[in-house]
């Protein structure tokens, strides 16, 4: 039989790679031609925009409250890379049908020196990003139909790796007008893995030569998050450095990690409030409450740093002893974002059952980018739900979880009970700070205080006040006054 030499199969197959990186160059190219962004360095576009309140809304996996965005203006230097955009915001009440809370400010900055890729890639799935970035990262390009629709899905690679050292994935959908449509990339998430982010593209429309999209929508895990309706732009506008800059005192808006903790943060500490029950400080507060053969632990943290110094912590305070359960207080991103280090430990997640389809399938998700704890374990998550109340129960000692019936800020908030101890735990029912408004939480809070007929002298909060100690019944009942 006859076979093909060595040396003329390597050759077929750079000359086949060759032949697809060529096509790929001539489908951006023609794109970039006829978006009229083949000399596109820079733009600046303006119109009106939203943002949905992924990850931290009352129903964690739908019906996002949305805050509205006014003078919505963003401006891209593809040279640095770099990006600003800014907006005068409306929240959303925060009380359904309640006033709307006073008009504030929306700044997102992108910067070499913010180089996550959560952030870049905001500048890359851009159709214009898309298009350079793909002429420079050694593209491919494939034909496919999506919906019955064909188009040259283009996809490349940044030079930049992802924490776990996976190569990050763009891919961008040309369609047969040669206009970028969607652009897809995958960002590691603390909560969600390799969380899917879809950009749409849509009623283009010419400024001077460049094609811009009339509409463009975000989506996360097929939610949409974030939608801008422009009606302005200017390529390689003249005035680009003074755009560009940040107003004093800027802060990073969407797009931020979700759930970092701050270097500045001090290293766990604990402090015994009773016997067998430490509050463990130096981030979001955590409880540590031993029972005869094993601890249960209040709160997991707002990321994984958080939750390997909490897990630390609890085994220099209980040598010996298994954590057997964490308890997430709620879903909120940055109260789940602790949860990993406990999924690779084998710990059971204790968390309500309004939630408990959606903590569970987020930390089954691949995590081939994180490279956290629970990607190297392999571990898959083992989550219990609390359906209005469960107790944990030995001869010595009871603590209680319950449902917070008719809460705003989210509807799958649980508050823990320790009986013995007169100690409540909670989280999110914040003291305010100086000159602001008492949250209508804190009500509705004491209101199933009442209805649960719980007797406490102390209440343990995650976000704790200043000074940094426990309340008392009386701190609470007389904050909630404040509401009335």
């Amino acid at each position: 039989m006859w076979k093909t030499p060595a040396v003329t199969t390597l050759l077929m197959t750079v000359l086949s790679t060759s032949a697809v990186a060529q096509d790929a160059r001539t489908v951006i190219e023609d794109a970039s031609k006829a978006m009229g962004a083949a000399g596109l360095s820079s733009i600046t576009y303006s119109g009106s925009a939203a943002t949905g309140n992924f990850g931290q809304s009352r129903t964690i996996s739908f019906g996002l409250a949305s805050t509205a965005i006014r003078n919505y203006t963003r401006t891209i230097d593809f040279t640095q890379p770099a990006s600003l955009a800014t907006g005068d915001t409306q929240p959303p009440a925060a009380v359904r049908g309640g006033p709307l809370p006073p008009m504030g400010t929306y700044t997102q900055t992108i910067t070499p020196a913010n180089g996550a890729w959560a952030q870049q890639m905001e500048i890359w799935v851009t159709p214009w990003g898309f298009l350079r970035g793909a002429l420079a990262n050694n593209a491919t390009v494939k034909s496919q139909k999506v919906n019955g629709v064909a188009y040259k899905a283009v996809t490349w690679s940044p030079a930049q790796k992802a924490p776990s050292g996976a190569a990050y994935k763009l891919v961008g959908y040309i369609n047969a007008d040669k206009l970028v449509e969607r652009v897809e990339t995958w960002v590691e998430h603390p909560v969600l893995g390799d969380l899917h982010h879809e950009f749409f593209y849509s009623g283009y429309q010419s400024f001077n030569g460049l094609m811009v999209p009339g509409k463009i929508s975000q989506k996360q895990i097929s939610m949409e998050t974030f939608v801008v309706a422009i009606n302005d732009a200017r390529q390689n506008p003249p005035d680009l450095a003074q755009l560009i800059t940040p107003p004093p005192a800027a802060a990073t808006g969407r797009g931020a990690a979700p759930g970092g903790l701050p270097p500045s943060l001090p290293p766990a500490a604990s402090e015994k409030l009773a016997d067998g029950v430490y509050r463990i400080t130096g981030g979001y507060v955590s409880l540590a409450v031993e029972f005869k053969d094993h601890v249960v632990v209040l709160e997991g943290g707002q990321s994984e740093a958080r939750g390997l110094a909490v897990i630390a912590e609890t085994k220099r305070l209980f040598p010996g002893k298994r954590i057997k359960y964490v308890v997430n207080t709620h879903p909120h991103f940055d109260h789940a974002a602790g949860l990993a280090p406990f999924v690779a430990e084998g710990i059971t997640i204790l968390t309500d059952d309004n939630c408990k389809y959606f903590i569970e399938a987020s930390l089954s998700t691949p995590r081939t980018l994180v490279g956290d704890a629970m990607a190297k374990s392999r571990k898959k998550p083992k989550v219990e739900g609390v359906i209005e109340q469960m107790e944990l129960k030995d001869e010595t000692r009871t603590l209680a979880l319950y449902h917070v019936e008719k809460l705003e800020h989210s509807d799958a908030m649980l508050i823990a009970y320790l009986p013995k101890e007169k100690l409540l735990f909670t989280a999110d029912f914040n003291v305010p700070g100086p000159g602001q408004a008492v949250s209508p939480s804190i009500a509705t809070l004491v209101q199933n205080i009442e209805r649960l007929r719980l007797d406490f002298d102390r209440h343990v909060l995650v976000h704790a006040p200043n000074p940094d100690r426990p309340m008392t019944r009386a701190d609470l009942l007389a904050l909630a006054k404040g509401t009335n």
